[in-house]
């Protein structure tokens, strides 16, 4: 009896314990949670100093982000959106769901002040490629167009990639994007949903280049000690994405949510971007980049301004839809 009576109040203070636990949800892409991605060593990182439950959500490709915080509006259970871009974020603080996060941008190579998202990293976007099986890759949009390469590129609805080579394409060529499209239509292969299948893809052969990062070569130079993977530089210059985290002003855990968005500015965070999450980290860590960060650097930077990438998408959108469906 006394037994059995013990190990009742063992349970019932373990399970007081584990009710007082605070949780914090955050909704993020895929790749981020995977067991490669960053998500398992922030989640251990954050949790080591917060008390707390950490509870990454994936939600498809960086895009689909948004469409569910604003299917989901107010009742949604995430805390934290991680994984939207410039390209989204006008819209994303339309919707009124997002709450300021009061703290001070770190330094980009572009300037950035938005009170609602913080960055967390950045990037180029290139079309990666083989170099033992294309030795001579496409040196610009019109030349990618007037050859017989092979692509594979993901849906600008629902992936952050897909919807930056739009601006890519429109920052580059502004009027002339949609005769850009004309011309790259046969070279694509298939459209994806998001960044890791396309990827997939291009590793399996189905395709000569990859819509991808410039520092994608990287991890297989550092993970598989494979430097046949080559970013292809291209004249007009590269589109750049910021990618960025916003708190949710329903949130039940506020002062986590600030505590987490502090913390991605932090080494615990930053550091191991580079080599999970493959994009510069917005505050270097300690122990610098990594060999093959600096392979290639485009000498032309194409951004588009937040209000300005809103008020290009639908056009840009119906361009590339007019293309395809040729």
């Amino acid at each position: 009896m006394r037994t059995s009576i013990l190990a009742t109040g063992l349970s019932c203070l373990a399970f007081a314990a584990a009710a007082e636990t605070p949780v914090l949800t955050v909704l993020t892409y895929d790749s981020f949670v995977s067991e490669w991605g960053p998500g398992p060593a922030v989640e251990a990182a954050f949790e080591a100093e917060c008390a707390c439950d950490l509870q990454f959500v994936g939600a498809g490709d960086g895009a689909a982000l948004l469409a569910r915080v604003q299917l989901e509006g107010a009742g949604s259970n995430a805390d934290v959106v991680l994984g939207l871009d410039t390209n989204l974020t006008a819209q994303a603080a339309a919707t009124g769901l997002f709450a300021p996060h009061g703290l001070t941008a770190p330094a980009l190579p572009v300037a950035f002040d938005d009170p609602l998202f913080l960055p967390f990293d950045w990037g180029w976007f290139a079309f990666v490629h083989d170099k033992t099986k294309l030795p001579s890759p496409p040196k610009s949009f019109e030349d990618l167009a007037a050859s017989d390469v092979k692509i594979v590129i993901q849906d600008p609805r629902s992936s952050t990639p897909g919807l930056g080579l739009l601006m890519w394409v429109k920052a580059a060529y502004g009027a002339r994007a949609a005769e850009i499209w004309a011309g790259l239509a046969d070279n694509i292969v298939t459209v994806t949903p998001g960044w890791s299948e396309a990827y997939g893809l291009f590793l399996e052969g189905e395709a000569d280049m990859v819509l991808s990062y410039t520092t994608s070569p990287a991890y297989h130079l550092i993970a598989e000690q494979d430097d046949s993977k080559a970013a292809a530089p291209f004249a007009e210059g590269h589109y750049m994405q910021v990618e960025v985290a916003g708190k949710l002003a329903a949130s039940d855990q506020p002062a986590l949510a600030d505590r987490f968005l502090q913390f991605m500015l932090s080494e615990g965070f930053q550091s191991v971007i580079p080599t999970t999450n493959w994009m510069y980290p917005v505050v270097t860590p300690a122990a610098g980049l990594p060999e093959g960060f600096e392979q290639m650097r485009p000498e032309v930077s194409l951004l588009k301004s937040a209000e300005a990438a809103m008020a290009a998408r639908e056009g840009a959108l119906a361009e590339w839809q007019a293309a395809l469906a040729r």
